[in-house]
């Protein structure tokens, strides 16, 4: 016999004949057809009617769309195989349960003949074969475990939770002052920056609601008796992505987290079972495990970022640092002082004049024209002249004519100035871009640029950004990948979360070895005789330093490696760059042994 489907006016014909509006239908299938075709369209009056048990049948099929809390029945009959008086009858349900589950089985209608008229002998077995009649279907979620979020060595950073939100509202207080002064007691342990002052400046300038602290559980329940009571104070509980350690990476993993939230959901798992008249789980009928959603790997090392941050904080300036590994683009850490934290990630989207630092761009630049070598002996006089413009080095030192490894060591402005003078107009653009510096970065969870450096055909504008004043501005994070790609030999790509691949728009053309290979002695010889000298203790770091003048001081850079970490540390305003040396030492001095 072959299969009906539920919704054809033949079958609706028939049902209504078998209702007794006309002639009494021949055979038990059509009576099935009807029984099915108005259990699924959820007329289960209707479809009671087709059974010996209209009042019993009717609440069972009641219960059944009710239990699943299905949105849709699909079903279909089958073959009928009769036998005097009875029959039975193949049926097929398919139920669209909410969240766009699927539920197909199969089971037989048990049909009956009396007074020559067909019927379906009620069972709960008409709705499941495995349904007792003493028992109903219910269906049961599963919610999926929600993603985490660890560290290189996979320990967590963010995992699931519930976050309290306290806010303060300073106009519903009578003494907002008071106020101030309690959540300030309350939660200056978990937030040393929080004070009566400051939360009430805060709060008074905001509009409405100031939201004073975000606490995690255990957070949470240290204060809440404290807070709950005070005038204008609300707690708020939601469900977020918390930090497992308040002080590890904080503006990076608020980057991070905004970047992941909308993903950490899996797809919860699902069952039907059957229960009995006291409740009871029974039997299981069907199940779709949850599949969890897979963690977010990122490219921090906990112990890298950890030595970076304790270098960081104890510096009053605007402090930061990102290191980089250069054979895999894996950024390491980026760590920021609480003073530079109040202007954003500008660890790496900070832009500023590289000073010094950028003499390694105009070296990389006369190598690869053939302008000059490492090895070619260049004049380095307390001043020089080009164009109208007088460029000194500092404190007006002169070690008369060197090479240029000696001038790169003693960071000679007259030497590189005067090769930059001498250089192409692009040839600085060019040569960074090499470095890697210039392209846009794309890199998922982490807001980046590595700077500008434009082509120069104005010779004074060249001469002046060759020394990394000028108009070249850059990031640590820019400075960090050229030092990488100097280590590593060409430009990473680098990247935060593992499995999301950055976008680079702008071309990246390869350096030449014999480029590389000088730069590399350069920067070594700045640590071993040169103005690096204090981290000469912390193993074989090759560096660069540099001050960047700018109004109201200078700023303090350090740029190099150490085997497979690349590094940039900046001071604004920092003074001298020995500042800087000092910073990148105490985080190589903390790193465990083996880094």
């Amino acid at each position: 016999m072959p299969t009906r489907m539920v919704l054809s006016l033949t079958v609706v014909a028939l049902a209504v004949a078998a209702a007794g509006c006309a002639s009494e239908p021949r055979g038990p299938l059509p009576v099935a057809d009807a029984f099915v075709e108005a259990f699924a369209r959820n007329d289960v009056a209707a479809a009671a009617e087709f059974t010996n048990l209209p009042e019993k049948a009717s609440g069972a099929l009641r219960s059944a769309w009710d239990k699943l809390q299905a949105e849709q029945l699909v079903a279909r009959t089958g073959a009928a195989r009769v036998s005097g008086d009875t029959a039975t009858v193949d049926y097929t349900y398919e139920w669209r349960l909410p969240k766009n589950r699927m539920w197909r089985y199969s089971g037989q209608l048990q049909m009956g003949r009396s007074d020559g008229r067909w019927m379906v002998r009620w069972t709960s077995s008409d709705i499941h074969p495995k349904l007792g009649d003493t028992q109903t279907l219910a269906l049961r979620s599963a919610p999926a475990p929600r993603a985490r979020v660890n560290e290189q060595s996979g320990s967590d950073v963010l995992v699931p939770g519930k976050v309290s939100r306290v806010a303060f509202t300073a106009a519903q207080a009578t003494d907002a002052k008071a106020v101030a002064t309690a959540l300030a007691a309350a939660l200056n342990r978990f937030d040393k920056s929080l004070t009566p002052e400051s939360i009430l400046r805060a709060a008074k300038a905001a509009t409405g609601a100031y939201t004073v602290a975000r606490l995690n559980e255990n957070e949470s329940g240290q204060v809440s008796t404290d807070l709950i009571g005070l005038p204008g104070v609300t707690l708020t509980q939601q469900w977020d992505l918390i930090g497992t350690d308040r002080d590890f990476a904080p503006d990076l993993l608020a980057q991070v987290r905004k970047t992941v939230i909308e993903e950490v959901d899996g797809k919860a798992g699902w069952s039907v079972v059957t229960m009995n008249a006291n409740g009871v789980d029974t039997d299981l009928l069907t199940e779709v495990p949850a599949q969890p959603a897979p963690s977010f790997s990122l490219s921090i090392d906990r112990n890298v970022q950890n030595a970076a941050q304790r270098a960081v904080d104890p510096r009053t300036e605007q402090t930061m640092m990102v290191v980089l590994r250069p054979s895999t683009g894996a950024i390491l850490a980026v760590a920021q002082n609480k003073a530079a934290d109040r202007d954003g990630p500008i660890a790496t989207i900070g832009q500023y004049p590289p000073g010094s630092v950028f003499k390694t761009v105009t070296a990389a630049a006369a190598i690869s024209t053939g302008l000059a070598t490492p090895d070619t002996v260049l004049p380095c006089p307390s001043q020089i002249v080009i164009g109208e413009r007088t460029i000194p080095n500092y404190n007006l030192f002169t070690v008369g004519s060197v090479p240029m490894t000696t001038a790169y060591e003693r960071s000679c402005n007259t030497s590189f100035a005067q090769l930059a003078s001498a250089l192409p107009g692009s040839a600085l653009h060019d040569t960074a871009a090499k470095l890697g510096v210039g392209p846009r970065y794309s890199v998922v969870g982490l807001p980046t640029v590595s700077g500008t450096v434009p082509s120069a055909d104005n010779l004074i504008q060249r001469t002046e950004d060759g020394i990394g004043q000028g108009k070249v501005v850059v990031s640590p994070f820019g400075m960090a990948l050229m030092t990488a790609t100097i280590a590593h030999g060409s430009a990473p790509v680098p990247y935060l979360i593992a499995g999301r691949p950055t976008e680079i728009d702008g071309d990246r053309p390869a350096l030449a070895s014999d480029v590389v290979d000088g730069l590399r002695a350069m920067m070594r010889r700045v640590v071993t005789g040169g103005t690096a000298e204090r981290i000469a203790d912390q193993g074989e770091v090759s560096g660069k330093t540099g001050e960047a003048e700018v109004d109201g001081g200078s700023h303090s850079w350090f740029v190099g490696f150490r085997g497979d970490i690349a590094f940039a540390t900046l001071l604004v305003r920092g003074g001298s760059s020995d500042n800087a040396v000092a910073v990148t030492r105490d985080m190589f001095a903390a790193l465990p042994a083996g880094y």
